[in-house]
């Protein structure tokens, strides 16, 4: 017996229907892939320390020598406040002052270590000056606007001053007895027997029990730079681990420290010069402007963000994926090419990594709008399909 019109026509309907919901699922299956797409670098950043892989997940960079105007970045905080002589153990006092910092910006944009319009090197410049303001000498100080900063590999190219008197600092800080060091005191420098020492500090309980001395404790290391710091650009680096801290110049290890004295408390980082007249450290103040130029900071670190932690689980869908963990070029006395390098002016940078509104394409990651919108044209194309209205 013939079969029915009605009946063929409920077999080509639910054929229409399965074809149709196939290409449903096809399509919701299609935005979930567009919409996790990856961008390089989306689960971490890895560094080799101590001869073992280790991965960070978010990360700051700031290239100084080429930011017009240091306020537009958010990224940083310029500091303004004034310190007693009583309050920093010094022969004067101390006044943070935002006018002591400023970008000199270098004419050509591929050059790191490059020179700004007046001849002096490009970056951002912290001033101490000769003068007093009452009883306290103008210095400045800059400090990363992110505090959660945990564990990670900090790097940041500095040219220090030749002009005695003065302390240069670049460090990683939560509070007096949580706080990792690289000092810098021009006093020291000797260029007749070309010896440029850097202080590399662990501030603990047991430096603040003997006045915040910690000369004295095993976490207090004078280590011998094999460059004069002041003639040129060289990387300074912090690798902060759990139970250990690595102190770098140019990718040269000088010392690593371990123990109680390790931070285990989230922080931020600091860049600053100052001078308080005591004899026994910074000396001074200085008899003629002192100025210490910073060209760039990097830093790839893990977050004590619970939020941070969600946005990396989210955007980290496979991290064995080629691309998935870039790893970080290493700046060394011979590669100085390393240092002109930033993920951010990359064209396939991971999107949701900085806070400062650095330009940068964002790479290949689609919005959950788009790739909504991507997905309601295809749908509604595919039910005009099944419906013969194309």
């Amino acid at each position: 017996m013939a079969a029915s019109p009605w009946r063929h026509g409920m077999k080509l309907g639910l054929r229409k229907t399965v074809r149709f919901l196939s290409t449903v699922a096809s399509v919701f299956c299609l935005a979930n892939v567009v919409q996790f797409v990856a961008a390089d670098c989306e689960c971490g950043y890895s560094a080799v320390v101590d001869g073992h892989v280790q991965v960070f997940t978010d990360l700051i960079e700031t290239d100084f020598a080429h930011l017009l105007d240091i306020a537009t970045n958010t990224d940083w905080v310029r500091q303004a406040f004034n310190v007693t002589s009583e309050a920093d153990r010094g022969s004067y006092g101390e006044m943070y002052a935002i006018d002591d910092m400023q970008t000199a910006v270098a004419p050509n944009s591929h050059i790191e270590d490059g020179q700004a319009d007046d001849g002096q090197p490009a970056g951002l410049r912290l001033l101490v000056q000769p003068g007093l303001v009452g009883d306290m000498i103008p210095v400045s100080e800059i400090d990363s606007s992110r505090t959660d900063i945990m564990y990670g590999s900090f790097r940041a190219g500095i040219r220090l001053t030749n002009v005695t008197g003065t302390c240069s600092a670049f460090f990683w800080y939560f509070n007096d007895t949580q706080e990792i060091d690289m000092e810098f005191l021009s006093r020291e420098y000797n260029a007749s027997n070309r010896s440029y020492p850097v202080n590399l500090v662990l501030q603990s309980r047991e430096a603040a029990e003997s006045g915040f001395n910690a000369q004295g404790t095993p976490t207090f290391i004078k280590a011998s730079l094999p460059f004069d710091p002041t003639t040129g650009l060289h990387e300074y680096r912090i690798d902060f681990l759990p139970g250990k801290v690595y102190f770098y110049a140019d990718g040269q290890l000088l010392a690593n420290m371990a123990g109680d004295a390790v931070p285990t408390h989230a922080g931020h980082l600091v860049l600053q010069q100052w001078s308080n007249g005591n004899p026994l450290w910074s000396g001074g103040p200085p008899k003629e402007d002192a100025v210490t130029t910073v060209s760039y900071v990097k830093a790839y670190f893990n977050s004590s963000s619970s939020q941070r932690h969600k946005d990396w689980s989210i955007r980290c869908r496979n991290p064995t994926a080629p691309g998935a963990v870039c790893a970080i070029p290493q700046a060394t006395a011979t590669n100085t090419t390393a240092s002109g390098w930033f993920f951010t002016n990359q064209n396939n940078m991971t999107n949701n990594q900085t806070v400062s509104g650095h330009k940068n394409s964002g790479g290949r990651v689609v919005s959950v709008a788009a790739a909504l919108w991507t997905m309601s044209v295809v749908v509604f194309a595919a039910i005009g399909w099944e419906l013969g209205i194309w």
